[in-house]
């Protein structure tokens, strides 16, 4: 219940409520209406700087417009000195690679010809390995053959013997030596080189027995080597011996015998670590020579039957020395006689050409008729001339 002065409203009555509703959304009403002039009036003292700074604003927006119509034309020009530049670049472009390209051509043909001749020379020097490998393979053979005919004491005797012949028949004349000579013991040498006296024919054997030396190379321990050893030792000095009572016989062979070796490397063996075995060699006169050394030797022997075929010629030496100087003689009395002649045919010769100049002399005055300078002459008989009858 609500009283105002004598009147009272109850609070339940709808009248009263609307009423008290009006009231206050009337209150509320102008409760808003002043808040909301005073905040107007608060924008507007604020909204003049604001209206101020968007004059400035504006200003610079237009400010900023025109220097972007600037920048616009700006750019125009800098993308037409861009197109400009981008064309010149291209063509530029285009020609330093037109350039590398023909350059690369050019470095590509050439370096496929230098590849070409390249893998020519290549090939050429790949079939020449091929030929070499071909005459390796050859050259293998060969000294598998060779090493098949050294570990045959038959073939290896034959094989000393061609080399032997080969080398007797390049250092010695044909008539001065003799292949498989048979000796007054019955004997038989595989060559005798008829030296004079002294020191008379000397025997050669080429028989030398590899055996001992091969175990020697193939040994693979210090006591199969010392084995070894002592077999060349006793085989050499048999071997030695053999030469000695075979082919040294007093007035018929030299005072000494050749023993061949078919091999420099076995040469030098016993000469560098058995010297011993070449000692006894020398002490029975059989000496030990390699294919080198026997080459050396016989050319030492053709010296001695060089000297010694000319001291059986010097006779007829002399006697074709003395007939030389009789030809020579003869040459010279028959030169002087020539000589002789020639002079007296000079003379003549002079003596015909005076006769002939006197000759021309009177046959030019007689064609002139220079009877004047013929009155001079002696006279001499004159003929009279017969007149005949008309």
């Amino acid at each position: 219940m609500i009283s105002l002065g004598e009147t009272s409203y109850a609070l339940d009555d709808p009248s009263v409520l609307l009423t008290l509703f009006g009231v206050a959304l009337g209150v509320i009403v102008f409760l808003m209406l002043f808040a909301s002039l005073r905040a107007a009036n608060r924008s507007a003292r604020l909204a003049a700087p604001l209206a101020q700074q968007m004059g400035q604003l504006g200003s610079r927006v237009q400010a900023l417009g025109e220097g972007q119509e600037r920048l616009a034309g700006g750019l125009h020009h800098v993308s037409e000195s861009q197109v400009t530049s981008q064309t010149a670049i291209l063509k530029l472009m285009e020609q330093r690679l037109a350039a590398v390209q023909q350059q690369m051509n050019e470095n590509l043909h050439g370096s496929a010809r230098r590849t070409a001749q390249s893998l020519g020379d290549l090939h050429q020097r790949l079939q020449s390995i091929d030929k070499a490998q071909d005459n390796i393979t050859k050259l293998s053979g060969d000294v598998l053959s060779l090493q098949d005919i050294l570990s045959n004491k038959q073939t290896r005797g034959a094989f000393g013997e061609i080399q032997l012949t080969d080398i007797v028949g390049k250092a010695l004349p044909k008539d001065s030596f003799t292949l498989q000579a048979t000796l007054s013991n019955g004997k038989r040498a595989d060559c005798l080189i008829h030296l004079p006296n002294p020191p008379g024919p000397i025997c050669i054997d080429s028989k030398f027995p590899l055996e001992a030396y091969e175990q020697l190379r193939r040994a693979d321990s210090p006591e199969r080597a010392a084995r070894a050893a002592q077999m060349l030792r006793i085989t050499v000095r048999k071997h030695i011996k053999d030469i000695s009572d075979k082919y040294i016989i007093e007035g018929e062979t030299a005072d000494g015998a050749l023993m061949f070796l078919p091999s420099e490397a076995v040469y030098a063996e016993l000469h560098g670590n058995y010297p011993e075995l070449v000692r006894e060699g020398f002490a029975a006169r059989v000496w030990i020579v390699s294919p080198t050394t026997c080459m050396a030797t016989l050319n030492t022997m053709r010296a001695i039957l060089k000297d010694a075929r000319m001291q059986e010629q010097a006779g007829a030496i002399r006697k074709e020395l003395s007939l030389l100087y009789a030809d020579v003689d003869r040459l010279g009395t028959r030169v002087e006689n020539l000589d002789r002649h020639f002079g007296q045919a000079a003379k003549d010769i002079a003596d015909i050409k005076i006769s002939a100049d006197r000759a021309g002399r009177r046959a030019r005055r007689l064609d002139n008729f220079d009877f004047e300078e013929l009155a001079g002459d002696p006279p001499g008989q004159v003929v009279s001339l017969a007149k005949t009858d008309a």
